[in-house]
């Protein structure tokens, strides 16, 4: 199902950009639920030292999500979100993504997430993924260490729910 909506532009995007790609041994389905789904997405989303602990989305275009990490470490909580900007389920999400609080490099500032889902001829899923308007490099590796380790999670979790 295809959904647009006339949303406010953003602000043009500052220049660094993280692009991953992935191969899940999961159907596209699978992996898509996984991605717009709450009781799911608190399974795998975030990295490993600030899984997700709670969060909630109104999948729809202009709907918000909303996510709450925290340190195992301190205890810490780290509260991102953001609006669905375009859903083509289950190909296409587009989303904002911002930090609550001052986070690695300043305030925050709205960031782009894009992520694809492609089906493979032997039933995997490949998954291109973007995080566009980064602030700066710390912010790129940063991020790059914290996609990184949250899909491994997603591929960890997805291998031990195959349904």
């Amino acid at each position: 199902m295809a959904v647009a909506a006339a949303l406010p532009e953003l602000p043009t995007l500052l220049p660094h950009r993280l692009d991953l790609t992935r191969t899940f041994a999961a159907p596209r389905a699978l992996v898509w639920m996984a991605w717009t789904r709450p009781e799911m997405r608190v399974n795998w989303m975030g990295p490993v030292d600030w899984p997700m602990v709670s969060g909630t989305n109104d999948l729809r275009v202009g709907g918000e999500w909303r996510a709450c990490l925290r340190s195992v470490e301190t205890g810490e909580d780290l509260w991102q979100g953001g609006h669905y900007r375009e859903i083509v389920e289950p190909e296409r999400l587009v989303f904002t993504f911002r930090w609550d609080e001052s986070h690695e490099d300043g305030p925050p500032a709205d960031t782009l997430v894009t992520v694809l889902l492609h089906e493979t001829a032997d039933g995997r899923t490949r998954m291109d993924f973007t995080h566009e308007g980064l602030k700066s490099e710390r912010s790129l590796t940063g991020h790059e260490y914290g996609w990184n380790s949250t899909l491994d999670r997603l591929e960890t979790w997805l291998a031990a729910h195959p349904d």
